[in-house]
């Protein structure tokens, strides 16, 4: 069975998906932790891989899924299976048997949901309750935790509290921190850092290989101001991604005075959603609430209390926006209405 066509949530288009990936940079510690542990014969039943978005979170999770699938057969100290491996083959595609995989995907309509559905996540006590197909390990990816209603999490939450033997979760999250207590307490968390410059612009460089209408001259610089994250990197290469983040940064580090023409401006820039200016403009939003709401920035006159609901709300507002296809320029004014509220005095 071949892996599913796009679209898919965690897909950038013309990139290969991280299941596809053989690659894993910058997360050595990691990699060693988990090793480790199965080598002892103590490796967790749940996993919690938290970091940054386009870091490199589901690329270690597949990497340990293929591992694991395949019982250990990789080089000592290392994760890394022969892509050849029967496992690892069955991976790439999606048709383990013993691999379940939670996500958003696209329904009849083509369209994909802003949650993972409830009804997806109960597949979980079935699957875990039978019998391993191949009489090994079985193993259930959920990417993202972030994106699992309370619902869906409780539902979750019955087999975690349970764990079958040989059964391992690999849950992969943004904002680890705002999950709930009783899926965070019966995980262990591997939390995964921002990449170096020089990293980012070496994954670039090897996706570039197989991205041929990637802006190879633009790599440094994307690097440079990608946060330590790859996809964000590829945002900036797309079409007008450098030209959105410089007129997008420039608007939120005056407010909040910021003139309205400037604002019409942006909004019209990303009417239709060009060359991926949309997912420029809110990966740049984001970015600023995340670095002034944990302290990486600081400006007095920010009221950091509100800027977390600030980021819930702009997350939910631009996936709501690319799923229904609401307008851009609405949704610009709507997200600086919410920010200049959260930063006044």
């Amino acid at each position: 069975m071949s892996a599913p066509a796009a679209p898919e949530a965690d897909r950038f288009a013309g990139a290969p998906h991280p299941r596809e990936r053989q690659m894993l940079v910058g997360h050595g510690e990691a990699e060693a932790m988990v090793r480790a542990a199965w080598d002892a014969g103590r490796l967790p039943h749940a996993l919690l891989i938290g970091g940054a978005e386009g870091i490199g979170k589901a690329t270690l999770a597949y990497r340990i899924a293929r591992f694991v699938l395949a019982n250990g057969a990789a080089p000592a100290h290392l994760l890394a299976v022969a892509p050849e491996h029967p496992a690892a083959r069955q991976v790439t595609a999606l048709s383990h048997p013993d691999m379940l995989v939670l996500r958003r995907v696209p329904g009849d309509t083509g369209k994909l949901p802003t949650m993972i559905p409830a009804e997806q996540v109960r597949r979980v006590r079935s699957f875990f309750g039978s019998t391993a197909a191949l009489g090994g390990w079985r193993v259930c990816i959920v990417d993202t935790l972030d994106e699992m209603n309370a619902q869906g999490a409780n539902a979750l939450l019955k087999t975690l509290e349970e764990p079958p033997a040989k059964s391992l979760f690999l849950l992969i999250s943004h904002a680890p921190g705002r999950l709930l207590p009783t899926i965070r307490s019966r995980c262990r968390l591997v939390p995964l850092r921002a990449l170096p410059t020089d990293d980012v612009a070496a994954v670039l460089g090897d996706l570039a290989e197989t991205m041929p209408d990637l802006n190879r001259t633009g790599i440094a610089e994307a690097a440079l101001e990608s946060g330590g994250s790859v996809r964000e990197a590829l945002v900036l290469l797309s079409g007008e991604g450098l030209a959105i983040r410089q007129a997008t940064r420039s608007l939120l580090d005056r407010m909040p005075d910021i003139d309205p023409k400037e604002l019409h401006a942006l909004g019209e820039r990303l009417q239709g959603d060009r060359e991926g200016a949309f997912e420029s403009f809110t990966a740049t939003v984001e970015a600023w609430v995340s670095d002034h709401a944990t302290g990486r920035r600081q400006r007095p006159a920010l009221r950091l209390a509100r800027l977390p609901e600030v980021w819930e709300k702009v997350r939910r507002a631009a996936i709501d926006a690319d799923t229904f296809n609401l307008d851009r320029k609405s949704f610009v004014f709507r997200i600086f209405a919410s920010l200049n509220e959260a930063v006044r005095p």
